[in-house]
């Protein structure tokens, strides 16, 4: 079976059905046919006229339209009628929020598999002669031992940050490249060039993982570390926690090392930083061979996209009670 694509649309123009497929035209003219039955989903950085035509026929062909601001944040989505809807998974799904034992229990395995997969990006390079990163993995260690003393969600939020700033401290040590050095991590806007990498991975990884919730009987909705009450979606938040280090961080070090990304793929406003468009190309680029990549787990090759639909498939036997959640870990 052929493996659907992601589509990414960088110029601003206007997306349309043609005949039985999907075609773009940008502001120029320039037009470009993609046959939907080959597109997953597709992300929009540009200004996009699309009528009701044409989202008619993605919602027939269940293709997902995410769109990000100028600064490359995520903006939102347009989603196909949810097709695999389960009324007993949604209530259970929310007596695990409800319950403050139950949502606890979640919210910790969501930190824990993120400091796990921090820590073995930090292994990596410790062991490739970085020995300064040493500090750093023993006061993650000290901080992450304090984790299971934690009674409030709050709480193991404010536990979470601390770490993650431990973390992001080591990226000083990791790139080298004086032009990606991190201070503090500063989102809206982001003021530095590290930190708009930062942002525009997890924005692109977010989209990812609400599209694979879409694919399965959970809510997007309901959420277990991330408060759910103030935005649209959350649970994408929580699962994006075990992932940011696999896939976006390891990203960076790649594309910063290796000068695949440089200064020049950046503009500036004022005190905002944040990726031309030839820099997003360069990023998606890279960021989508990176879900396409495969591991052996369990004697059997996996895409990092499906091991993200696997973590869903983990938490939901979870809610129902079939096995505790254990979040994925990256061995190497």
């Amino acid at each position: 079976m052929k493996i659907k694509r992601q589509v990414y649309i960088f110029n601003s123009g206007r997306l349309e059905r043609f005949q039985n497929t999907l075609r773009f035209t940008t502001t120029l003219g320039e037009r470009k046919v993609v046959p939907v039955t080959q597109i997953y989903q597709i992300f929009v950085f540009g200004e996009l006229t699309v009528n009701k035509r044409a989202l008619e026929f993605l919602a027939k062909r269940q293709v997902a339209l995410h769109f990000f601001d100028y600064y490359g944040n995520y903006v939102g989505s347009f989603w196909p009628k949810k097709q695999l809807n389960s009324g007993w998974v949604i209530i259970k799904q929310c007596e695990h929020y409800l319950n403050k034992e139950k949502r606890l229990l979640l919210a910790k395995k969501f930190v824990i598999g993120a400091i796990k997969n921090m820590l073995q990006n930090l292994f990596y390079y410790h062991r490739r002669g970085i020995s300064q990163i040493d500090r750093t993995i023993r006061k993650i260690n000290f901080l992450g031992s304090t984790l299971q003393r934690t009674r409030e969600i709050p709480e193991l939020m404010g536990l979470e940050g601390k770490i993650r700033k431990e973390y992001y401290l080591a990226f000083n040590s990791i790139i080298k490249n004086a032009d990606f050095s991190f201070k503090i991590r500063e989102k809206h806007p982001p003021t530095t060039p590290l930190n708009a990498l930062i942002s525009f991975g997890n924005s692109l990884l977010y989209a990812v993982i609400l599209k694979e919730i879409y694919n399965t009987r959970l809510d997007p909705r309901i959420a277990f570390l991330h408060e759910p009450k103030y935005r649209a979606f959350s649970l994408h938040l929580d699962v994006a926690e075990i992932f940011k280090p696999i896939l976006v961080d390891r990203l960076i070090f790649k594309l910063t090392n290796k000068k695949i990304v440089t200064i020049k793929d950046f503009q500036r406003e004022g005190k905002a930083y944040f990726l031309s468009n030839n820099g997003k190309r360069k990023f998606v680029e890279h960021f989508d061979k990176k879900l396409g990549t495969t591991i052996k787990i369990k004697r059997k090759k996996r895409s990092y996209r499906q091991i993200i639909r696997i973590e869903l498939y983990k938490l939901e036997r979870h809610l129902l009670g079939d096995t505790l959640f254990e979040p994925f870990e990256i061995k190497w």
